[in-house]
């Protein structure tokens, strides 16, 4: 009797984000003090964020406003009443041994996004990824641990009160999220539209943008939950996937060899590309949350909503849809163009001056962003205007430049900007696209290379391209390519 192999079981990832964003605004949630980045240490501090017995928190309004907005774009409902409520949230850098956030009246719920995933042969898969909440709070301040004190030998840390208060729109998803590669993505996706709405930098290497990993695994067909574990410490897309699909692993060996998988938060290893625990983890009942008394509940009328939402951009998502179906570009392409809603505009600035799609595509993707990317450079600080680019690109498609001298000249065109018109007459540039003077130069250049000559006619026929660089080479890049390769192939073959 033949004894069947047992089945593998398959296991599939249960995964949720929260997501902290700091907001943009100039002061802080409830009182003036700056958020600017960067400060000494406690110098952007007051009795309110300090604190100190006796002072009242005055809520921001353009927290409110940033937050509605945010809510809006995520496709979530506005709530018509909300609260602040107390969090008891001890640590030694949130002064107050409270943190205001909100519990169950957060400003917006039940919302998504569309995240979109391109393969390698350019084709799209998108999907939306639940929002279950986005909640208003002040942010905790930082702890610098200093190591060790050399005269007595005991360990201390330094603490930076700067941040503390400063404002935060909590964002949690719904467990909707299978892979690392979809996590990145919709943690990407979430700062565009934020960036989009200039409601926070997402800058993650200065904190504006922090990323708290939800995950547990099942065997697939399994409707009940894993058990739950938090990954923390995640400063990069990249390191966000890593994290996921190493607990992803770590967990399934787990569940395969018996070992007992704890709900509890672990932290990311940069160095050794592992999880390690930290503490187990707190449920809700551990903060005791209860109303906020010392702030009045918020209610935003239908009014300013509607003021609000007549503000927001078109957002990402909603312009690569425009770009494949009324620009022809592939789903890359779109992708790449509006990572930032800066270099959209001007892409689409230029095309509203009459350039190709493509070809304004091409230069802005291309050799535009390679110039940003080296200088460190926004678009809007380049002296190249989308319409110097859009005039560039027409004398390309007209045949009064090449290619190859659009490049040469680009360089003066970004730091120098004007018209790039005049600039190839000044320079003696226009190609030459005479038949009868492109003819005698070919001639020139045939008489000139015997030897090519003969082994071209002895079957060596790539030398066809030594030839056409001759051409080149003679007009300083100024023959037309197209109708080089016409004139000079019949000399060639036919002597």
């Amino acid at each position: 009797m033949t004894i069947a192999a047992p089945v593998k079981t398959q296991y599939e990832a249960v995964i949720g984000l929260e997501t902290h964003c700091q907001l943009s605004t100039a002061t802080k949630i409830f009182c003036n003090c700056s958020t600017a980045f960067g400060a000494e240490p406690n110098q952007n501090v007051c009795p309110v964020c300090m604190g100190m017995p006796g002072v009242l928190p005055v809520l921001n309004q353009k927290v409110l406003e940033y937050a509605v907005k945010a809510g809006l774009a995520l496709n979530a409902e506005i709530a018509k009443f909300s609260k602040f409520d107390r969090k008891q949230y001890f640590y030694p850098d949130l002064p107050k041994n409270y943190q205001i956030s909100q519990y169950d009246l957060p400003i917006a719920e039940h919302g998504w996004l569309e995240i979109e995933l391109v393969d390698e042969a350019g084709n799209p898969t998108r999907k939306r990824i639940g929002i279950t909440r986005l909640h208003m709070e002040e942010d905790a301040g930082k702890l610098v641990h200093a190591g060790s004190d050399r005269l007595s030998g005991s360990t201390y840390s330094l603490v930076d009160f700067n941040r503390t208060g400063v404002p935060l729109v909590e964002i949690v998803s719904e467990p909707d999220i299978r892979s690392g590669q979809e996590a990145a993505e919709y943690a990407q996706e979430l700062r565009r539209i934020l960036r989009y709405l200039n409601v926070s930098d997402g800058n993650m290497q200065e904190g504006s943008l922090r990323c708290d990993v939800n995950i547990s695994v099942r065997p697939v067909g399994q409707e009940k939950f894993g058990t739950k574990v938090e990954i923390k410490n995640m400063n990069s897309f990249s390191a966000i996937q890593k994290a996921i699909e190493h607990e992803i692993d770590r967990q399934i060996e787990a569940l395969e060899t018996g070992e007992p998988i704890v709900q509890e938060t672990r932290l990311w290893e940069e160095g050794s590309q592992r999880t390690i625990s930290m503490r187990s983890k707190e449920g809700s009942s551990d903060y005791r949350y209860f109303p906020e008394p010392d702030l009045a509940p918020l209610e935003v009328s239908p009014a300013q909503l509607k003021e609000w939402k007549s503000q927001l951009p078109e957002l990402p998502a909603e312009k690569r849809h425009r770009y494949e179906n009324e620009l022809g570009l592939s789903a890359y392409d779109a992708r790449v163009l509006t990572d930032e809603r800066s270099l959209a505009e001007y892409f689409e600035t230029v095309v509203a001056a009459k350039a190709s799609p493509k070809q304004a595509a091409n230069w802005v993707m291309g050799d535009i962003s390679a110039y940003l990317n080296a200088e460190k450079l926004q678009v809007g600080q380049i002296a190249l205007k989308a319409n110097g680019l859009a005039e560039l690109i027409g004398l390309i498609e007209d045949g009064t430049i090449s290619g190859k001298i659009a490049k040469e000249i680009l360089p003066e065109l970004l730091t120098q900007g004007g018209s790039a018109k005049e600039l190839i007459e000044s320079k003696g540039l226009v190609q030459i696209s005479d038949t009868a003077e492109l003819e005698k130069i070919i001639d020139e250049v045939i008489a000139a290379s015997p030897k090519e000559l003969e082994q071209y006619r002895s079957g060596k026929t790539k030398l066809l391209g030594f030839f056409v660089g001759q051409v080149m080479k003679k007009t300083n890049g100024r023959a037309d390519p197209k109708l080089t390769n016409q004139i000079l192939a019949p000399k060639l073959n036919n002597g």
